[in-house]
């Protein structure tokens, strides 16, 4: 078992530790949220809940939670789903890889478990996509196994406890969090017990506006007897988010469909349809003050191909380009943000297409294939003005 005493971390006698769960346990009889997986002890739903959960609020998620049991409602549903059906479930969650990980463990389910979802920690830790976090709480809630589930709500609220000086942030101090954890849990009531503390964590001490005065634990927490509750938990601030900046090709045809390719890369939005994308190093005023639309000018050809030419070339297309101005479309991914700017055109003579996977769409069809969030923001500031 780790030393805690090393890293600083003094733990309480076991009479202490026993009248905490009995508080925290008795507020959260009391003051529970009626979620609709807590309705259930189905470790299939309280996985899918889980992985929802993960970068995604509560009250986002409750929808999607309802809809993708409707769609499938089984271990063996999600395993055998086509990508596009399970994307298109998934459509606005963001974080695509969550899915396609749950697809991939169910598939390990029906392949290595008989179809039965295991029922041990660590059966449920071997499957794609499940960590130590997802694997506790699995574990606790649905078979009442003492096993931490440690979040960033729950490292919050056990930071402040016990005034613990290291950055939660940093994936290499998870561990004194896991081991006090280890030593706090209820053994009776474990997954009651991890929601209680998750429960906390997300709301009276939350990250931003905390009530600490109105904690049912304020009576043991160190930070809030000592006047520190401002210091914890340590984090340091996130690096800002890359900017990328593309142009999105929005063009129709006389049968007012639209261009939609779909992504075929292994990266970002792997699977999705999108409206063609083309990065440049950055919107200059150069380029707005020139208007490429339909021009060619000495100064254009400073700058090579314009997105509309390359357009023109790549899909083998000729457009009427539209002197339309869109608001810039801005996405934040959890690394980089993009800044795409809208160009749109009516396609006057249309050949055969070079390699690439695309379709025409009327806006009605839009519903029959998986658009990530970017592209329903393009959709709709183009549809302000068009």
């Amino acid at each position: 078992m780790l030393d805690l005493e090393k890293y600083g971390v003094n733990m309480w006698e076991e009479e202490k530790i026993l009248s905490f769960r009995q508080k925290l346990l008795a507020w959260y009889d009391e003051n529970k949220r009626d979620l609709p997986w807590r309705r259930s002890k189905n470790p299939y739903h309280i996985w899918v809940s889980e992985i929802m959960l993960q970068q995604t609020r509560v009250d986002t998620v409750i929808p999607y939670y309802e809809r993708f049991l409707e769609r499938f409602p089984t271990v063996e549903s999600l395993a055998t789903a086509p990508e596009e059906d399970l994307l298109k479930a998934w459509e606005g969650l963001g974080y695509y890889s969550r899915v396609r990980n749950m697809q991939a463990a169910a598939q390990q389910i029906m392949n290595e478990f008989n179809g039965e979802f295991p029922t041990t920690y660590e059966g449920i830790s071997s499957l794609k996509g499940i960590g130590p976090y997802t694997a506790g709480a699995i574990s606790s809630i649905a078979f009442n196994l003492a096993q931490p589930a440690v979040d960033g709500n729950v490292m919050r609220v056990l930071a402040r406890l016990f005034e613990v000086n290291h950055d939660i942030g940093k994936p290499s101090n998870r561990k004194i969090f896991q081991a006090m954890m280890e030593i706090l849990i209820d053994p009776e009531r474990p997954g009651d017990f991890n929601q209680a503390l998750m429960d906390l964590g997300s709301d009276i001490e939350a990250p931003v506006n905390p009530r600490p005065q109105d904690s049912p634990i304020k009576d043991y927490s160190a930070a809030y007897q000592n006047g520190t509750m401002e210091r914890y938990p340590i984090k340091a601030p996130k690096k800002k988010p890359v900017p990328i900046y593309l142009n999105a090709l929005v063009v129709q045809n006389a049968k007012g469909q639209f261009l939609l390719e779909k992504n075929e890369s292994e990266k970002l939005l792997a699977g999705f349809w999108h409206f063609p994308l083309i990065e440049v190093d950055e919107f200059s005023k150069d380029e707005e003050e020139l208007n490429l639309f339909n021009q060619v000018s000495e100064a254009s050809l400073q700058f090579g191909p314009s997105p509309q030419d390359s357009f023109e070339q790549d899909y083998d297309l000729e457009v009427d380009w539209q002197d339309t101005h869109f608001e810039e479309v801005k996405h934040v991914f959890s690394h980089r943000k993009w800044h795409v700017r809208i160009l749109s055109g009516q396609v006057v003579d249309s050949k055969e297409y070079c390699d690439k996977e695309v379709v025409w769409l009327t806006p009605e069809e839009f519903d029959l294939y998986p658009l990530a969030k970017p592209q329903q923001k393009i959709w709709q500031e183009y549809s302000k003005k068009c």
